[in-house]
């Protein structure tokens, strides 16, 4: 069985894919790192520009939390597709945390126009005054993330030719992990 990790900006359509890429896989779950951040009810510490310790130290949690129920399924014989805002710096100390010797790396790279779009097209929205602006965040995804994996510029593409090209090109996706 195959771990996942489906990665860009808010907004970049990592949710919608990795819900339709698991539904392709036989006997496949998705976890979604927005699904692990609810779990913090009390005492959570967002991600912002200007975000401190405790909020770096949440997002490792999340990042662990997300893996640990991968985990889970993926030792009962599922693929597992885990899903989230894995940019930057933080994205070694994810690789870190990945309990496998290889997984898929996706990372999904639309313009910024198409992801102000898709932003304001969903109910909750992650760009904003307090918050990242758009053209910011995809500066740290393309300059400051390693390039691993594959990295599909989606914008012209539906969720579904996205899952195509992802299911397409296993190869390019392929990341091994030194351990």
């Amino acid at each position: 069985m195959s771990l996942f990790v489906i990665s860009g900006v808010p907004a970049a359509g990592k949710t919608t894919v990795a819900r339709l890429l698991a539904s392709r896989l036989e006997n496949a779950v998705c976890v979604p790192g927005d699904s692990i951040r609810a779990m913090v009810v009390a005492g959570r510490a967002e991600m912002t520009p200007d975000a401190d310790d405790a909020a770096l130290r949440q997002l490792l949690l999340r990042y662990q939390g997300a893996l640990a129920v991968a985990t889970v399924y993926l030792r009962a014989g599922f693929h597992a597709v885990v899903e989230d805002v894995i940019i930057g710096p933080v994205f070694r100390k994810f690789l870190a945390l990945v309990p496998v010797s290889e997984m898929h790396l996706v990372f999904l790279d639309p313009d910024g126009d198409a992801v102000a779009e898709r932003d304001r097209a969903r109910p909750k929205t992650a760009y904003g005054d307090d918050r990242w602006d758009v053209g910011e965040l995809r500066a740290v995804l393309r300059q400051e993330t390693e390039r691993l994996g594959l990295w599909l510029d989606s914008t012209g593409l539906s969720a579904d030719e996205t899952v195509d090209r992802i299911l397409a090109d296993l190869d390019a996706s392929l990341v091994e992990l030194r351990r």
